[in-house]
């Protein structure tokens, strides 16, 4: 690639790259990490990635009884957000699990299969540019870890809006920009000066972990975020940092 980005160039981590590629590299990158998803998580976050995962789902507040509720999970190929939305709903909630990589919902479906809200999930590979799904389906839609993967960004939070029904709401949690001071500057250099080479030594695989954390930093800011999710018409938008911003939850309905 020349050193002139094309005028519709998007980021894979720092690089500009080219639209049409930047789907197949991120790929790559999670299929070398599906079998250590858990720890690529861990190591991200220092383990708290499972408390946030718990404080999305209970801001979702799946309901427990009543009238038939879907939730489309996507970039949820190991079922992480899908199995506590079954469960804190009590078995009430069905998930599609939607995932571009086959690896990742493999991961899912062994996962789904020794659990008790297995039979809640289902599972399907699609992309969240063009979900193969028919229009106001939905009750919910989750994406956790997943968005700033994705090549098109507004591309996707258009999707989520069409295939959520009127009422039906987004939650999104992501890497996020740190807005507590010296807590920055301590973040700042557990991601860029120990996971790649805490992935390279657990994992035998640096690169993928350096992407990663190169990819929060290309991520939008929380307000920048915010005014996507608005743009891609959705009200009520709202977001919350967790752990002082490290990561954070974003909120839309479509009405």
């Amino acid at each position: 690639m020349s050193d002139t980005a094309p005028s519709n160039a998007t980021h894979f981590g720092f690089r500009d790259v080219d639209p049409a590629e930047k789907q197949g590299l991120v790929n790559g990158v999670f299929r070398n990490v599906a079998g250590r998803y858990d720890l690529m998580n861990d190591l991200m976050s220092a383990g708290v990635h499972r408390l946030w995962k718990d404080a999305l789902v209970a801001w979702l507040a799946p309901p427990k009884r009543g009238r038939a509720y879907e939730t489309l999970d996507m970039a949820g190929g190991t079922g992480d957000i899908a199995q506590r939305i079954a469960e804190r709903s009590h078995g009430h909630a069905k998930v599609l699990v939607a995932d571009i990589n086959d690896a990742m919902l493999g991961e899912g479906k062994v996962r789904a299969a020794g659990d008790a809200m297995g039979k809640q999930l289902s599972f399907a590979c699609m992309n969240a540019e063009r979900l193969p799904l028919e229009d106001n389906r939905f009750d919910a839609y989750t994406i956790a870890f997943g968005i700033r993967n994705v090549p098109d960004l507004d591309a996707a939070l258009a999707e989520a809006y069409r295939v959520l029904k009127p009422g039906g709401r987004f939650l999104c949690l992501e890497f996020s920009h740190v807005v507590v001071p010296l807590l920055d500057d301590i973040y700042e250099r557990w991601s860029f000066g120990v996971i790649p080479r805490i992935g390279e030594l657990v994992a035998g695989d640096r690169d993928s972990y350096q992407y990663l954390v190169e990819s929060i930093r290309k991520f939008p800011q929380q307000k920048a975020f915010e005014q996507r999710i608005a743009k891609a018409g959705f009200a009520r938008v709202s977001h919350r940092n967790l752990t002082g911003g490290i990561a954070a939850m974003h909120s839309g309905f479509k009405i």
